[in-house]
């Protein structure tokens, strides 16, 4: 069972883990051993409550698919157990920041100081580039 914060908890079965091999170079056992993690989680199918599964689908993690399906590979170490871990964690800090509420905006304005400050500038600018020019003896 993986706890999120105390009032969610996911069950084992609504987690698909399954061992894979390792990218790169791993020494004498990278062709033998399947150290890497790969986690599956559906969201539609879980147990999580709606508010919860709406903000996982609204978020722009690449790590969720279309179908609402969190794909997460762990081959940071070369221990799978250490993986296993690492999978999980990051799994809960998804559904953890999906519980945290938004902070909402505040319009606000620029201050007349700083939109004068930027007209100023602004007109320096352009003084620099009217210097740069090219003189023309036909236009004088």
């Amino acid at each position: 069972m993986l706890r999120i914060n105390h009032h969610i908890c996911i069950p084992d079965y609504e987690i698909q883990i399954s061992a894979i091999r390792a990218q790169g170079a791993g020494g004498q056992n990278v062709n033998k051993v399947s150290t890497a993690i790969h986690l599956r989680f559906d969201i539609n199918a879980s147990c999580l409550p709606e508010l919860i599964k709406c903000r996982l689908f609204n978020s722009n993690d690449q790590r969720i698919t279309k179908e609402g399906i969190i794909v997460i590979k762990a081959q940071n170490t070369r221990s799978q157990e250490t993986n296993k871990a690492q999978a999980l964690a990051r799994l809960r800090e998804i559904i953890l920041n999906a519980t945290l509420p938004r902070k909402k905006r505040i319009a606000t304005k620029p201050s007349k100081n700083s939109q004068k400050k930027r007209l100023d500038q602004k007109n320096k600018h352009g003084k620099n580039k009217f210097l740069r020019r090219k003189v023309n003896p036909l236009n004088d």
